[in-house]
């Protein structure tokens, strides 16, 4: 019975102290919603323009954000056929903007193959608009840019490299 009463002790004593963290995680601790598997649609007057999914995200609304992990966007055109999609290790949603940026091995596919890879990339709906200040790499059957940076409608169909290398048709750009 003496050493119940001393195990009893000591545990309560414990308690008192208790473990105390020594780190925190900002991003998920600060967040106003997270959510797991998330998958949302994008529509504008009905029609389906983006399906967008993503295994963690963080929303935040005093800056009217949110931050997405494992980033996976099918866009689609104003008929509500598919265009393309995104991969991304992570991005950033502004929801009041519609801006977008996706980090970590950008990945965007068009429905016809040609394909474009860098590790930023920005999307202004205002200036419907695409870019990267980044390396990248666009490929498709009749051309191959590669540059370091490039500003692009969203269809990629008119492409504004930053020292481009590559070739187009019939002539090769020289590198710089």
């Amino acid at each position: 019975m003496r050493y119940a009463w001393l195990l009893c002790a000591v545990v309560l004593s414990a308690c008192d102290t208790g473990i105390k963290p020594t780190a925190t995680i900002s991003a998920a601790d600060s967040a106003d919603q997270v959510l797991l598997s998330m998958s949302h649609y994008v529509t504008n007057d009905g029609i389906q323009r983006a399906h967008v999914r993503a295994d963690t995200a963080y929303f935040y609304s005093p800056s009217q954000t949110a931050e997405l992990r494992n980033v996976h966007i099918t866009f689609y055109d104003t008929r509500g056929a598919q265009t393309s999609t995104l991969t991304s290790r992570e991005g950033t949603y502004h929801w009041r903007s519609g801006d977008m940026e996706a980090r970590g091995n950008v990945v965007v596919v068009r429905i016809d193959g040609a394909t474009l890879r860098t590790e930023v990339l920005h999307y202004s709906q205002a200036r419907s608009q695409v870019s990267s200040d980044r390396p990248f790499v666009f490929d498709e059957p009749t051309r191959h840019i590669e540059g370091q940076g490039f500003t692009s409608d969203p269809d990629f169909k008119v492409v504004t490299a930053t020292r481009p290398t590559g070739r187009a048709g019939s002539f090769t750009l020289p590198n710089q």
